[in-house]
Parts: C-alpha cells; sequence; structure tokens
C-alpha cells in the first residue's frame, strides 16, 4: 500500500516538475527528496 502511495506521489511531482508548476512555486526541492528516498532502493537492489 505505501508502495503504490510512494509512485502516486512520484508521478505527481514529475508531471508537475515537466509542467513547470514546481518551478512556478519555487518548489524544486521536491525532485532532489524523490532522489534521495529513491537512491537506497537502488543501492539495495
Amino acid at each position: 500500500m505505501l508502495f503504490i502511495l510512494y509512485y502516486v506521489i512520484a508521478i505527481v511531482v514529475l508531471v508537475m516538475h515537466f509542467t513547470g508548476v514546481l518551478a512556478r512555486y519555487n518548489m524544486e526541492w521536491l525532485i532532489l527528496v524523490l532522489a534521495v528516498t529513491v537512491f537506497p532502493a537502488v543501492i539495495y537492489l
């Protein structure tokens, strides 16, 4: 269940990034937060 929630949030943040919404509201740091949270899973796999 948490994986599904994480993926939904990640997709929403990526869509907002590519449409320019994050840049408009100065929230580009959310992309870095997603990258940091994905990094341990990539190392584990």
